[in-house]
């Protein structure tokens, strides 16, 4: 007898033809219309506030195609992902399919506009340093071009045969494939193209998460059958009957909460690349933090005088600045500390907090120096993030922390994203959670284990999956919510003694193994052609 045969006898299948009907259509669509529109009006605002008076309109045309592949990337991601939150509900009878989705994207939706922001500038920091200070030139362009398209055409393959995959596996493929390319193009190792530090601590993250998953949700499986002496729990559900009133609530509440934390964590990863879009087509009104309260100017001024006395070099009266700017570049580039570093890093602090005070405010900032000014602020932060694990440096802990301090008022002008991207993001999200999902929700629910999901499976999974991802949007990672969800029905499945099916282990697998070097050689090939057209 087949798997779905099984699980038919056992357990009627949900109904997952109902759509959306006419009027839910037309509402899907004028909401697309809306977004766009809303889009287009908060750029022509921001930059008129800040006095841009365009010359040409080919930046302007290829920020709206650098946008509408950004949305695109968050769309694709928002059905890709949808399963890992509605998949227990729905087999379990819980929701409707049709209501669960839309519940799902409706709080995917909210965990965009609550999210911290941390996670979206996690994943610019993997990014070459170069391209990021030219994010405006043809590189910059080719560079966001080149690994969101990657990421895009990974994630729909995978979707299109229906296998759980990584849409943040794919996406840090996606950049380290452009990093390695473009260090190649510059006649680099294709090593020296990525932060292999922050590439490894995302890496962690990313092969942690599904261990967690199917660990502690196979534990939590046997905790419950000892705590919950309840029958109906362990058994598949009844054709269309929904679990205990108790029981119930509880998978609604995990799937609101795995959707909530899908959109705070999954939805950053499209930010952090819209504002390296904005950043590089228009600087003077997205460089920089306009919106930095007043006393932001004497905080800064007062905390770069200290983390010039941190870092315990003397500022020389007469000093190249450049030749400070492209030690710090190379530093960051090549991660190797030499004693001219502290003193480079020194003299772009003092530079900074003159310009910042000679101005009196981030917002009178004259569109011609905002770029340099806003590359120089990076390139002190991640100098100084980099300087606290360097044991050269000979950093004491207070001295660490004021610079840790000075790093803070730096990201503070710098690392911002604009109430509409936030809301553009979850609209592309939320609205994207609501098409295409059956596809990967029959894996899940069907495919994994042997026999049907039951009540308390689909609490244990999701109870997992909330907990793990919240964890690591705390912590600023990455994670998978595919890999969690699906490892975690995979862990009470063993814990069921339910037996797995193997096929579709050995598919999750493959992915989760391809995923990478695919995302990499696709996006690398890609850079290297867009570098040449653009």
């Amino acid at each position: 007898m087949s798997a779905t045969m099984a699980m038919d006898a056992a357990g009627a299948r949900p109904d997952l033809d109902k759509g959306l009907g006419i009027a839910g259509k037309v509402g899907f669509l004028a909401t697309i219309i809306a977004a766009l529109l809303y889009v287009a009006y908060s750029i022509y605002a921001d930059a008129t506030a800040a006095g841009v008076e365009p010359t040409t309109y080919l930046p302007f045309a290829l920020l709206f195609i650098a946008l509408l592949i950004a949305l695109g990337f968050e769309f694709v991601n928002g059905f890709h992902d949808t399963a890992n939150a509605v998949a227990t509900v729905i087999y379990t009878n819980a929701m409707p399919a049709n209501v669960a989705v839309v519940w799902s994207g409706f709080f995917n939706f909210l965990g965009v506009l609550l999210s911290s922001g941390a996670v979206a500038f996690g994943i610019v920091s993997l990014l070459p340093v170069e391209l990021i200070l030219q994010v405006g030139s043809n590189a910059g362009f080719a560079m966001v071009f080149a690994l969101l398209i990657a990421a895009i055409l990974w994630n729909l393959a995978t979707w299109w045969l229906g296998i759980p995959s990584s849409s943040s596996h794919t996406l840090i493929g996606s950049i380290i494939g452009v990093g390695v390319a473009n260090a190649i193009m510059h006649g680099k190792s294709g090593t020296a193209g990525v932060d292999w530090s922050k590439a490894t601590e995302i890496g962690k993250a990313l092969l942690v998460s599904p261990l967690i998953g199917f660990g502690v949700a196979a534990l939590l499986l046997i905790a419950m059958k000892l705590l919950v002496r309840n029958k109906a729990l362990y058994e598949a559900p009844k054709n269309g009957v929904p679990p205990p009133p108790w029981i119930r609530g509880l998978l609604i509440f995990t799937c609101t909460g795995v959707s909530f934390a899908h959109g705070s964590n999954d939805g950053q990863k499209g930010m952090g690349l819209i504002m390296l879009i904005l950043i590089g087509t228009v600087p003077t009104a997205y460089a920089l933090n306009r919106a930095v309260p007043a006393h932001y100017t004497a905080e800064f001024h007062d905390r770069s005088r200290a983390a010039e006395m941190a870092l315990g070099q003397p500022v020389p009266t007469e000093a190249d600045t450049s030749a400070a700017r492209r030690e710090i570049t190379r530093y960051i580039a090549d991660k190797s500390f030499r004693p001219e570093t502290v003193a480079s890093l020194t003299l772009l602090v003092h530079d900074v907090d003159q310009q910042v005070t000679e101005y009196g405010s981030l917002a009178k900032v004259p569109a011609a120096a905002v770029s340099n000014m806003r590359n120089d602020m990076y390139l002190a932060s991640e100098a100084i993030k980099r300087l606290g694990s360097e044991k050269a440096a000979d950093l004491s802990e207070p001295q660490q922390a004021t610079l840790k301090t000075y790093k803070g008022s730096l990201d503070a002008g710098t690392r911002f994203i604009p109430t509409w991207v936030k809301v553009a993001v979850a609209f592309a999200l939320g609205l994207g959670t609501m098409v295409g999902w059956k596809r990967i929700v029959v894996t899940v629910g069907e495919k994994i284990g042997k026999t049907h999901l039951t009540y308390a499976q689909g609490a244990a999974a999701e109870l997992v999956a909330m907990g793990t991802i919240f964890g690591a949007d705390h912590l600023g990672l990455p994670v998978s919510t595919t890999h969690v969800l699906s490892s975690g029905v995979a862990g009470t499945m063993a814990a069921n003694k339910s037996g797995l099916q193997m096929s579709t282990v050995r598919n999750l697998l493959t992915a989760w193994v391809l995923t990478l070097p695919a995302s990499i050689i696709l996006a690398g090939l890609l850079y290297m052609v867009f570098a040449q057209l653009i």
